[in-house]
């Protein structure tokens, strides 16, 4: 059997290091070698990290200025999730990182009940030998994720580097964010629940802002629930940009986030008494009125069945180049029929 490919590097620790190794290391690793501080962490625990002849195996461990480390990783190996030829809509790529428009339907990464036909199996076909290795590995490094049934823009670093860069960028809350979601109702600053409603405000421009702490249902370990205590501080703002029915029934609302949870859009709207149409985990029953919607608006509505929610734009710095990236990806053709039958017909009205 051949032997494991190994890259050994020497590392100087510059002045002023960090109180720990681990991001003692993190700072100072050459920047072409591109390795993550979590990638450091591992390497120090595997005892990959020396100093002379004594092995630094603890993360927790002081060095000093002009301590001169060794660190010897081995080389990306392939992962055993398969390559699979899927079609991607591909808005950008360069040799760091790639972004695209996910269709709803499609699991970003596998997971027990879906092993295969992820976006991950498809950027794995598609990257090929382009992938330079996550974490030791060549795989896609998935930074951010949506749901299943969500569609819209996502950012996959294609390097190490690039998966360091993103990642820290993530952590910032720097990265740009914002999604278009049908909910219903119409969220407004006059509404006394919302006013009374723990963790709701307005912010001017009668913009929602809820703010609350998000951990796993008591009741359901499948769902996120709104807490206040032992949870992962999150915050979401949302404005309406559409509303739909007369009186007002829905809205079309443009939803950013400060912080990115788990479902956090849905559980906030949902928390808010505004719950995305169609989504059959957090919108809840409501029955829709003919008579506000019209039969064909009605029927749109029933007959959608995913949450209306869609990642129309991401904006981030690029990792390597410092060039600052804006996208946007239009509503798919599922949430463009359902607007459009619940809006007005446009016959006749012009002159």
């Amino acid at each position: 059997m051949a032997e494991e490919p190994f890259t050994e590097i020497e590392v100087r620790i510059g002045p002023q290091p960090p109180a720990r190794l681990d991001k003692a290391l993190a700072r100072d690793v050459p920047e072409g070698q591109g390795l993550s501080r979590s990638r450091v962490v591992k390497l120090i625990e595997e005892g990959a990290v020396t100093r002379g002849a004594e092995v630094l195996d603890n993360v927790r461990l002081k060095v000093a200025e002009g301590d001169v480390l060794t660190l010897r990783f081995s080389q990306p190996v392939e992962v055993e999730t398969r390559a699979q030829k899927i079609a991607l809509d591909i808005v950008w790529e360069d040799d760091e990182l790639i972004v695209l428009n996910k269709p709803a339907g499609m699991v970003v990464h596998p997971a027990p009940g879906s092993p295969d036909q992820t976006l991950v199996n498809a950027l794995l076909h598609h990257c090929g030998d382009s992938l330079s290795g996550i974490g030791g590995e060549k795989r896609p490094g998935i930074v951010h994720r949506i749901d299943k049934e969500t569609s819209g823009l996502l950012v996959v670093a294609k390097t190490d580097r690039a998966h360091q860069g993103l990642a820290a960028q993530f952590e910032r809350h720097s990265v740009i964010r914002r999604y278009l979601a049908l909910v219903h109702g119409v969220p407004d600053a006059a509404d006394p629940r919302l006013r009374g409603l723990r963790g709701v405000s307005f912010e001017a421009g009668n913009i929602l802002k809820v703010t609350s702490q998000l951990a796993r249902s008591k009741n359901d370990r499948q769902k996120q629930a709104v807490v206040w205590s032992n949870g992962r501080h999150a915050v979401t703002r949302a404005r309406v940009l559409e509303s739909f029915g007369s009186p007002p029934a829905l809205a079309l609302m443009e939803c950013w986030l400060e912080t990115g949870r788990t479902h956090q859009i849905r559980v906030h709207l949902s928390y808010a008494g505004h719950g995305l149409v169609g989504d059959p985990v957090y919108g809840g029953r409501r029955k829709l009125s003919d008579r506000a919607l019209g039969s064909a608006g009605v029927a749109a509505c029933a007959g959608f069945s995913r949450q209306a929610l869609h990642a129309a734009t991401l904006g981030f710095v690029h990792p390597v180049s410092g060039e600052n990236l804006d996208f946007s990806a239009p509503l798919p053709a599922d949430m463009e029929a359902l607007l459009s039958a619940l809006r007005p017909s446009q016959e006749n009205t012009s002159e």
